[in-house]
């Protein structure tokens, strides 16, 4: 699993449109939803930092790490 973005979360509980939170952090929805669905395979600092600022948020808030399974055995 490694890390889970918690994206879609975090809109949900701010109830923040995919389309407006994208227009505020000046990314495409498409690239925004690619974040949101956890499909990223990387996240530049400054989209970090605009997501925090939007969503009154830590990065802590937006991610999450989980230990995979085979390593838990």
């Amino acid at each position: 699993m490694g890390i889970l973005f918690r994206l879609d979360r975090m809109m949900a509980d701010r109830k923040m449109p995919l389309n407006e939170l994208a227009k505020r952090i000046d990314l495409t929805d498409s690239n925004l939803s690619i974040l949101k669905t956890g499909k990223a395979k990387a996240i530049r600092v400054a989209t970090l930092e605009a997501l925090c600022r939007e969503l009154k948020c830590q990065p802590g808030d937006l991610l999450e790490y989980r230990e995979d399974e085979i390593e838990q055995l």
